[in-house]
């Protein structure tokens, strides 16, 4: 999530505006890496405009989620990573670089993965009317499509959680409010250990991971990655993708 609405590159520090609501809301008590799942399939209902934090599943999943792309560097990376280890995400798309590199949208989604729009210039629209909103999510989701036609785009996700009038028109254009429980802060990038250690501790049953393949230079992020996948499944983790509705 770009400090600059208006901008397409790097990156700068401002956490105040970075992410707003940063502080997740607690875990679901009594669970335990190792519980069964507790709910039906996260396609099962329509979407509404609760904004989903979860995998709708709880016991010992983790849905990884990833903003700002998709970028000619980091995303491909990525996306090797997760082939590997055969782990599907979620991508937030923002307009501008979908415009960029369509082809790497096409490699998203034929590699399996979650299409969520992140609008088009990344602005904060916590403050606009719903026409203003309809009209940048629905040319957004036309450059998607336009990318992979054959792709869904099953979620919304606001930048920096400003969310004001947007989760109903998400939900009007058919998509699921996409929030998150644990963001790690990889736009400043701290140290791959770091955010390794951030993932390690941060990560509660059920939880939305937001993280970044965009808007800077993700190199920290794609090893951290690759090296927290196969963490979490010898301690019994699962990788899910986050619930279609509240």
């Amino acid at each position: 999530m770009s400090t600059d609405p208006s901008s397409s590159t790097a990156d700068a520090a401002q956490p105040a505006r970075q992410l707003r609501g940063l502080a997740a809301p607690p875990p679901p008590t009594g669970l335990s890496p190792g519980s069964g799942a507790v709910a039906a399939p996260a396609e099962a209902a329509r979407p509404d405009t609760t904004i989903v934090d979860s995998t709708g599943r709880g016991g010992a999943s983790v849905a990884l989620t990833f903003d700002d792309g998709p970028d000619p560097v980091a995303t491909p990376r990525l996306l090797a990573v997760l082939r590997e280890q055969h782990v599907r995400a979620v991508f937030s798309l923002w307009g501008e670089h979908v415009r960029e590199h369509p082809e790497l949208v096409r490699a998203i989604a034929a590699d399996g993965h979650t299409l969520c729009n992140h609008t088009m210039h990344h602005e904060d629209m916590g403050s606009w009317g719903p026409e203003r909103i309809r009209a940048d999510l629905a040319r957004t989701s036309a450059l998607i499509h336009r990318a992979a036609p054959a792709a869904p785009i099953r979620h919304f996700r606001a930048p920096y959680g400003s969310w004001g009038s947007t989760p109903e028109v998400a939900v009007q254009l058919g998509m699921q409010p996409l929030g998150w429980r644990l963001a790690i802060g990889d736009w400043e990038p701290p140290g791959t250990d770091e955010l390794v250690r951030r993932l390690v501790e941060g990560i509660t049953p059920g939880a939305v991971v937001l993280m970044h393949d965009g808007g800077g230079d993700r190199t920290q992020t794609v090893e951290a990655v690759a090296r927290i996948i196969p963490e979490l499944r010898s301690k019994g983790w699962h990788f899910d993708t986050p619930a279609r509705h509240g």
